[in-house]
């Protein structure tokens, strides 16, 4: 079988934006408990903070914001939180979703959205549906996602075209996978942050982060604010993304970069 790279195809070079930052939103329930209140406070003010933080992208160019919401191992958080998780994630929909409409924006959801309510799933669809037409920015938010699941879904797919007869398991290679990963259609995140000072992914987006540049924050999320967005995106632009080739091809941009 014949293999190929999965690094991004386009010359990436310093002084640019990101076309797609992903954020993994981590610090609510530290943010609340520094504050003496209940954790549920604390995700409310995570939520504005995602509010402030999208209308922030779209006013500097970002094309697509991803956000991790909720990953299939929150399911082991206690009964309570996760009941409040569930019901603030209803109501941010039922507000929210007029109003990214209006500024255009485009709402998707990936993760395996079959454990949720039929209330929570129907009113996900619904604001998919409103919001598809939208062009000015995606908004794409992981629920119920592992970066593991992601690839082990992508491999039954194939697997599953391959016992069909649809195509032979030597057809398949890294690019066909990443065909078939949760938002194959967008592109690749360029910048990964991550805010409550953890360094580590936690199982986000393992396949579409292969290549990103990571930014550790210790700003707890409900306090990552526009300064802190742009720290992060002065940082990205400094740097030289690579992507296997030397500095010095990069730098003279070399044909087979375009």
């Amino acid at each position: 079988m014949q293999q190929h790279s999965s690094a991004p195809d386009v010359d990436s070079h310093e002084g640019t934006l990101p076309r797609h930052v992903a954020i993994i939103m981590d610090g609510n329930n530290r943010w609340a408990r520094q504050r003496q209140l209940p954790g549920a406070e604390g995700h409310r003010a995570g939520e504005d903070a995602l509010q402030a933080i999208v209308r922030a992208c779209g006013e500097r160019g970002v094309e697509v914001l991803t956000v991790f919401a909720f990953s299939s191992e929150n399911w082991r958080r206690p009964d309570d939180e996760v009941r409040h998780l569930m019901a603030l994630f209803l109501q941010a929909l039922n507000k929210r979703v007029p109003e990214l409409d209006g500024n255009g924006i485009r709402l998707r959801f990936i993760g395996d959205l079959s454990a949720f309510s039929d209330d929570l799933r129907a009113g996900m669809a619904q604001a998919q549906q409103t919001t598809a037409g939208n062009r000015a920015m995606t908004l794409q938010v992981a629920v119920n996602y592992g970066g593991q699941w992601d690839i082990a879904a992508a491999a039954r797919k194939l697997a599953g075209e391959v016992a069909a007869g649809e195509r032979s398991a030597d057809s398949i290679d890294a690019r066909l996978i990443g065909e078939h990963v949760s938002g194959a259609d967008l592109p690749l995140p360029d910048l990964l942050i991550r805010t409550g000072g953890e360094q580590r992914i936690s199982n986000f987006m393992l396949w579409q982060c292969a290549y990103s540049e990571f930014w550790f924050s210790p700003v707890l999320w409900p306090d990552f604010d526009e300064h802190c967005l742009d720290q992060a995106l002065a940082d990205y632009t400094g740097r030289q993304r690579r992507f296997g080739r030397s500095g010095e091809q990069v730098a003279a941009r070399e044909p087979d970069q375009c």
